[in-house]
């Protein structure tokens, strides 16, 4: 299909007007609307035979966004190879283009639309899946505690473990239960961008343990005759005892906190751009916003899940006083977390415009720029981390003097050819002035680039 425009004259602006009234009066987009917009279609009008999609249910929700993503991608790949466009404008290349921008553009929204409630759905009904992972976790430390019982007996450590665990159990599934429409219990650790926040899982695994840990001691504590047993538990809590895991505890919240303010300043200085998801996934905790592993949140992530083992090792092993983390161990996961918020400073950046040229096909002339022509517009940061998506990249728009003009989508075989993160191909509309103008793009994320002037000609 031809990506070039060479105008954007009377006759193709009536024939994408009469192609696009055409093509909703009786073509695929307004069979793939219905379908959608009603709840109850396959995508193209018709009563499904399988499964509802209506969104009420999350298996539905699930299934309406499979149908959606799946028609939405056979629209995609039709159009990349030059089919399915009207006659009325398949004769000139930018009718044909901004037909094409217009209808990805509007099914794309269509698959954005079940996207977000199969996300509303699933926070619905995972406060029952996080209670059934809770209460699976109390079941195997009583499995446990009663194989390591035989022969050994059992021990009042092992009821004291057992009712710090009930205990423990039971508040995560009350705030579950309190917090069902936002997450369940996962909803403290999910940021601002809709996804699992690896700094607040962190701390909330180390303040979950210590929890733990001092229920453990006060069931033990409880069920102890003896001044002297009672003495050595107390003396357990004294800081010389614990202090390797209440500096690291203290370390992580820490990090938690400065690492929200650290984002939201970021993000508020359009020197980092945020993207909210669909819905949370366990990946978050080692990827960035696009889906890539990140080295900074997998180390931490590491490190602090095997100091986390050691300290439950020593705890079981010593249930009568806090755990001892050893020193080295402590300064490994300091170090892990120093590392972890220099990579927060670190990422992220403003889109910038490097260069504006012509665009020019083969067996084209050199020219200087003029109204009608497509111009390249060649940076870095143009699409967001998590921004990917045919929705997103809709959305941005390219400032050129006053007019503003948003990107046209060029469906390639497997995805997009425009725009991408580093280029972007846009026509300079009739409407601009000749003389001195400023390019400026707005991405979706709404960061706007530097303005770069460049000379448009009569």
């Amino acid at each position: 299909m031809a990506v070039r425009e060479t105008g954007q004259g009377g006759g193709d602006a009536g024939g994408y007007a009469a192609a696009r009234a055409g093509a909703y009066a009786g073509g695929y987009p307004a069979g793939y609307a219905s379908g959608y917009a009603g709840g109850h279609g396959d995508g193209h009008g018709e009563p499904h035979g399988g499964g509802c999609a209506c969104g009420d249910c999350p298996h539905g929700a699930r299934e309406g966004h499979r149908r959606a993503v799946a028609a939405f991608l056979r629209r995609r790949d039709e159009f990349a190879a030059g089919h399915g466009l009207p006659a009325a404008v398949a004769h000139s290349a930018s009718a044909s283009r901004q037909w094409v921008s217009e209808e990805l553009a509007q099914s794309a929204e269509l698959v954005a639309e079940r996207g977000r409630a199969e996300g509303r759905a699933w926070l619905t009904g995972l406060w029952r899946r996080t209670a059934a992972v809770v209460w699976a976790g109390v079941v195997l430390l009583l499995l446990g505690q009663a194989l390591t019982a035989i022969g050994a007996g059992w021990t009042s450590a092992r009821t004291a473990g057992l009712a710090a665990a009930l205990a423990v159990a039971g508040a995560l599934t009350a705030a579950s239960w309190f917090h069902r429409a936002k997450g369940g219990a996962l909803a403290p650790v999910i940021g601002e961008d809709n996804r699992l926040s690896t700094s607040r899982t962190v701390a909330a695994a180390w303040v979950l343990f210590m929890a733990y840990s001092v229920l453990v001691l006060a069931g033990r504590l409880a069920g102890a005759s003896r001044h002297r047993e009672r003495d050595a538990l107390i003396s357990g809590l004294e800081l010389a005892r614990g202090a390797g895991v209440v500096t690291v505890l203290a370390v992580v919240c820490g990090i938690a906190v400065l690492v929200r303010r650290v984002v939201g300043l970021r993000v508020l200085g359009q020197r980092l751009q945020k993207v909210r998801a669909d819905r949370p996934r366990a990946a978050d905790l080692l990827t960035d916003d696009s889906g890539r592993g990140t080295f900074a949140d997998i180390q931490y992530v590491v490190i602090s899940a095997v100091a986390l083992v050691f300290a439950a090792v020593r705890l079981a092993r010593r249930p009568d006083q806090l755990p001892d983390l050893p020193w080295g161990l402590a300064v490994v996961v300091l170090v892990s977390a120093a590392t972890y918020l220099a990579g927060k400073y670190a990422e992220g950046g403003r889109p910038v415009i490097l260069s504006v040229v012509r665009a020019r096909e083969a067996g084209d002339l050199d020219a200087p720029i003029r109204t009608g022509d497509d111009i390249e517009i060649r940076g870095a940061g143009f699409v967001p981390p998590g921004a990917q998506a045919a929705d997103r990249l809709a959305r941005m728009v390219v400032r050129v003097g006053a007019v503003h003009v948003h990107v046209p989508l060029v469906p390639v075989p497997g995805g997009f050819r425009n725009p991408t993160d580093t280029l972007l191909t846009v026509p300079v509309p009739a409407d601009v002035e000749p003389g001195r103008v400023e390019v400026q793009v707005v991405t979706a994320a709404g960061v706007e680039t530097n303005r770069y002037a460049v000379e448009v000609t009569e």
